[in-house]
């Protein structure tokens, strides 16, 4: 467990990196998630380490829910007078979501297709 939150670490510490010197316009967990996908991608698999803190973070999903909603019912007279513009927002955003996941889970599949096409031996 503590070998997977190192890993976790040390890519977010990386994505830091290079958020602050290369591109300040992205966070850096955001560089360091798409790193880390990156390398999953090219390596074709997750280890168990990284795989056990996954889980773990999976089944505590819910957890992060708890300040959004409060932030909602401390808001909602805000979220009232700007209901349409935070509408929009929510449904173009879910919308970019889904299309930028069907994409990635497109190309990962693609490499997936390349490197098992590539490691047969007919």
């Amino acid at each position: 467990m503590i070998s997977g939150l190192v890993q976790l670490f040390l890519w977010q510490g990386l994505g830091e990196l290079l958020s602050k010197f290369f591109l300040p316009s992205i966070p850096g967990p955001v560089l360091g998630l798409l790193l880390l996908l990156v390398f999953l991608c090219v390596r074709g698999q997750v280890n168990a380490d990284l795989n056990g803190v996954a889980d773990a973070f999976r089944q505590h999903l819910g957890l992060l829910f708890v300040p959004a909603s409060v932030g909602v019912v401390l808001f909602l007279p805000d979220l009232k007078t700007h209901a349409l513009a935070v509408s929009t927002a929510l449904i173009v955003s879910v919308i970019l979501t889904i299309g930028v996941t069907a994409v990635v889970l497109k190309v990962c599949w693609y490499v997936s297709l390349k490197r098992h096409k590539g490691h047969r031996h007919d």
